[in-house]
């Protein structure tokens, strides 16, 4: 069976847990944590797969690290490393946020934009582009980049919408380019 098979069964029955217990949302934050915290911490990865680590010492270091979270997610964790399926955890994480904005009608989008948004701008972008691809609303993650010039490029999903001034010299560039050829 393919990892991606595998964490989708894990994020599956995860998520069928949080809908009993009403707790979707906490859930999806707390696999933020874990994910963010494995990433960024690579050889906790390593350590919680290798061999010679013995299961009662992966599973202390993860009692220990993640005490926070809750049961059903920590007994999560501590399944995946008794099953040697540990390095599914990312992917995991993805596959049960999936299923969780699924059932709220969500979608995770990154706005990227020289400057902070204000919250009040965030919120006007959600409605908008929410209801341009069927969902009732967008969890935004503002990103800056300096190099958009001005305006802003929204990437949701594999959509990319292109309203910054970058974006919009690129394109004449291009109709220059192919007008003159």
């Amino acid at each position: 069976m393919t990892g991606g098979v595998v964490a989708k069964r894990y994020a599956l029955a995860l998520f069928q847990i949080a809908k009993e217990k009403e707790s979707i949302d906490q859930f999806a934050e707390e696999l933020r944590v874990v994910k963010q915290v494995f990433t960024e911490n690579s050889d906790l990865l390593q350590v919680l797969a290798h061999p010679k680590v013995s299961l009662e010492n992966k599973k202390a270091m993860l009692k220990e690290a993640f005490a926070s979270l809750t049961t059903e997610v920590l007994n999560t964790l501590l399944l995946l490393v008794e099953n040697k399926r540990i390095n599914i955890v990312n992917e995991l994480q993805d596959r049960y946020v999936q299923l969780a904005n699924e059932e709220q009608g969500t979608e995770d989008a990154k706005v990227y934009s020289v400057r902070p948004l204000k919250d009040e701008e965030l919120k006007a972008l959600s409605e908008v582009f929410a209801k341009k691809i069927g969902k009732q609303s967008l969890r935004l993650e503002n990103i800056i980049d300096q190099s958009l010039i001005g305006g802003i490029k929204l990437r949701i999903g594999n959509r990319i919408y292109d309203g910054s001034v970058s974006g919009k010299l690129e394109r004449i560039e291009r109709e220059l380019v192919a007008k003159s050829s």
